[in-house]
């Protein structure tokens, strides 16, 4: 595991993180509050957003926990005018909750391709959606803003039994790069982050046997949340004028 090394860079940002609970939404908030951020933590298990904002501030950090299901609007948005008024306009947003499923699309299992895009596509348009009115206040008065999309390698590489998740993280590129364009100007910047296979709780919610036996096999050389965190830290970090539009992180014994 990466060790967290606490220092002053995002010092005076105000971060949210969605997907906060576990995996790399729960790495990243560490590693933002560790920078200096403080940070709003959104997820719908609230026993462990309450933990991890314990942690936090034992080790010095400020952090917001809110259980939230980003797939309701109404509660977004809820969010959005609280954590403004306990912490002040988020100017660095990490759109992180989603949920992989893979299954043989002959298989019919529209139940796991609704949660899909649920999730993956509305919940993270709602997120947008609630949060861009601050961001661009943000960028007009600091001069930069940060929205950071957690997309996936399955946005562009294919993947047997894939389709349904890899089309919705395509959609989350995809849209990454278009807001990019919009909102660059306000600077505000736009940034997708696609990592290939990591270590997080989706995999415990695969239910295909295959793709069970094919992760099961590459165990071993997956990227670890922490990893993707510091990617994202990084990315957040870096002077004003320069935005990273996409990034993919790729486990280097990872052929595809």
């Amino acid at each position: 595991m990466t060790e967290l090394i606490n220092d002053t860079t995002l010092a005076g940002r105000i971060a949210v993180v969605t997907g906060a609970s576990s995996g790399i939404g729960e790495a990243t908030a560490k590693q933002l509050a560790a920078r200096g951020a403080k940070v709003a933590l959104l997820a719908r298990r609230a026993d462990r957003l309450q933990t991890l904002a314990a942690e936090i501030e034992k080790t010095g950090g400020t952090a917001f926990a809110l259980a939230v299901d980003v797939t309701d609007a109404d509660t977004v948005r809820a969010a959005a005018e609280q954590i403004e008024q306990e912490f002040g306009t988020v100017d660095l947003l990490v759109n992180n909750a989603g949920v992989m499923l893979p299954a043989p699309v002959e298989e019919l299992r529209t139940d796991q391709w609704q949660r899909q895009i649920d999730l993956n596509i509305t919940g993270l348009m709602n997120v947008v959606g609630a949060f861009v009115p601050q961001l661009v206040t943000a960028g007009a008065e600091r001069g930069v803003a940060d929205l950071v999309n957690v997309s996936s390698i399955a946005a562009k590489n294919i993947f047997r039994n894939f389709a349904v998740y890899s089309a919705t993280k395509a959609y989350v590129t995809q849209l990454s790069r278009h807001l990019r364009a919009e909102l660059g100007e306000k600077h505000v910047r736009v940034s997708a982050i696609e990592p290939g296979m990591t270590h997080s709780e989706l995999h415990g919610h695969v239910t295909d046997q295959g793709v069970q036996e094919w992760t099961a096999g590459i165990h071993d050389i997956m990227l670890h949340s922490e990893d993707i965190a510091e990617t994202i830290v990084f990315t957040a970090s870096l002077p004003p004028r320069v935005n990273l539009q996409q990034v993919t992180i790729m486990p280097t014994g990872q052929p595809a």
